[in-house]
């Protein structure tokens, strides 16, 4: 079987582990999220394929669900000492290496996808993981600070501010102008079936949407397209997506999220049991719905959604 996953950080990251037990001998291809990437530092640090990176190769630090395991911050207490900022995001020493040699690469005039994948030679994360694009992509939010209305980036506004103040508006910077990564396309044409895990509807699977060509390879691909609520009694399982979810207009709620993805392109879509409620209007919208325990407390409980995610697939392929 094989199987194309759209994703974003933690939660994608934390689904692949467990899909990679529900299907040990699938044949998984990973579109990983650019739109989080940020330079720091002279250096190119790309937050979502490096968690997807660690997690599936067992190197994340697994309490906070990103960066690297055993980790220590000399470099960033040097580069405080200095006052080289900014001090808002924390990078470690063993995190810092990879940055650098993809920095080294890039500059070397290798695309980032073929960075991606000489670093995953060491990593060895048991999937093919490709960035939604090599192109510069990178997702700001409007938000109004002390009066003042302004862009930030993605990660300034999730990491510095901390969500604290409403998102007004989400733009990902350089999306329109930019292509698929090869690969992306014949991954898609090629799958079985299409998973979007519970990563953030807007700035993660959003994001990779929004690369012209995706959506509409996905929507062509007569493949079944499953996805997983991240919404769960009304609330994000993990992070501020409420947040980001009312700049674009849609309410916090499992069957909002499937309808903004919408019937043209979702033809499943689970949602967690306290949602049971919702199954009948995502039905109504044109969408196959099921309420399944949908909380990833380990591995196999994570396994237990992918194959829930799988079942459903096979059930819109027999319909």
């Amino acid at each position: 079987m094989r199987i194309v996953v759209l994703a974003g950080g933690i939660g994608g990251a934390r689904f692949l582990r467990g899909l990679k037990k529900a299907a040990p001998d699938a044949d998984i291809t990973v579109i990983g999220n650019t739109g989080d990437d940020i330079h720091l530092f002279g250096l190119k640090v790309c937050p979502d394929l490096d968690t997807v990176m660690y997690t599936l190769g067992g190197g994340i630090n697994e309490e906070q669900g990103w960066g690297r395991e055993d980790e220590s911050f000399r470099v960033k207490e040097e580069l405080a000492a200095y006052g080289a900022g900014p001090s808002w995001f924390g990078l470690g020493d063993r995190d810092f290496a990879t940055h650098i040699v993809r920095t080294q690469m890039l500059d070397a005039g290798y695309p980032l996808s073929a960075v991606t994948e000489a670093l995953c030679a060491r990593w060895q994360p048991g999937v093919k993981l490709i960035p939604m694009t090599d192109d510069r992509v990178e997702t700001h939010v409007a938000v109004e600070v002390d009066g003042e209305r302004k862009a930030v980036h993605f990660q300034e506004y999730w990491v510095r501010l901390r969500a604290s103040v409403p998102a007004e508006a989400v733009v990902p910077v350089g999306a329109e102008q930019s292509k698929p990564a090869p690969g992306v396309l014949e991954a898609i044409a090629e799958a079985d079936v299409v998973l979007f895990p519970p990563s953030n509807p807007v700035v993660s699977v959003g994001t990779i949407l929004a690369v012209p060509g995706i959506r509409e390879a996905i929507a062509e691909a007569g493949v079944p397209v499953v996805g997983l609520s991240p919404i769960v009694g009304d609330a994000p399982v993990r992070g501020m997506a409420d947040k980001v979810l009312a700049a674009v207009g849609v309410e916090s709620t499992a069957a909002a999220v499937a309808a903004h993805y919408g019937s043209g392109l979702l033809d499943g879509w689970l949602v967690d049991t306290v949602d049971a409620g919702a199954v009948e209007r995502v039905q109504a919208d044109g969408i196959r719905c099921r309420a399944v325990p949908l909380m990833m407390t380990d591995e196999d409980a994570a396994a237990a959604m992918a194959r829930e995610a799988l079942a459903l697939a096979e059930e819109v392929r027999g319909a």
